[in-house]
């Protein structure tokens, strides 16, 4: 039929278009390289241990002696027993960066913590959880923001593209026109945080 040619063509074009330039390039995690060698890193026992400066490290479990652990942190090379409740597993290396926290597999504080800090330090300033979207305010000018960024996500599932508060207020457009109900977004944060 020559009517379905036409908007296959079109988006064939939009496809090529989005490879040849990808707007959405600052948005999309770039190294993903430690999530190669899952059995190598289970055997490590690889966790979180509380640490006084920085709220949580990474460490491995050392050994086990009755309710506490022996662990060694990752930089420090410090070794530290740990009561076995204040220990918080992590996750394996593909989650690395990841978009939904609700997909982590070790959904705990330091897990969430240390998942938004690896975001924001490659400047992915947006991540979901589950259906929410945390913003983490960069206090610098990203090149997140423009008509062409717009466009990507206009229409598009939310989890199709990375984060971004343009996919939250897509979502909540669409609702509103497909199920005629008010919709509303609820940005909170404490005050001066950039909401």
């Amino acid at each position: 039929n020559s009517r379905d040619v036409v908007p296959l063509q079109r988006r064939l074009a939009i496809t090529m278009s989005r490879a040849a330039s990808d707007v959405l390039a600052p948005l999309r995690v770039k190294d993903k390289e430690a999530a190669n060698d899952r059995a190598d890193w289970a055997a490590q026992k690889c966790v979180w241990v509380p640490d006084e400066n920085e709220g949580f490290v990474a460490a491995r479990i050392k050994s086990e002696v009755g309710d506490s652990v022996v662990a060694v942190k990752e930089e420090s090379r410090q070794e530290v027993t740990v009561p076995k409740d204040e220990v918080q597993l992590m996750n394996p290396p593909k989650f690395a960066k990841s978009e939904d926290m609700a997909a982590l597999t070790n959904l705990n504080e330091a897990s969430v913590l240390f998942n938004l800090k690896d975001r924001y330090y490659a400047d992915l300033i947006y991540t979901y959880s589950g259906l929410f979207c945390v913003v983490v305010n960069p206090y610098k000018n990203l090149p997140i923001y423009s008509k062409e960024i717009i466009q990507e996500y206009k229409g598009v599932k939310r989890d199709s593209l990375p984060p971004h508060v343009y996919a939250v207020a897509d979502e909540a457009y669409r609702n509103l026109i497909q199920d005629k109900e008010d919709q509303s977004i609820l940005c909170t944060g404490e005050s001066g945080a950039g909401k």
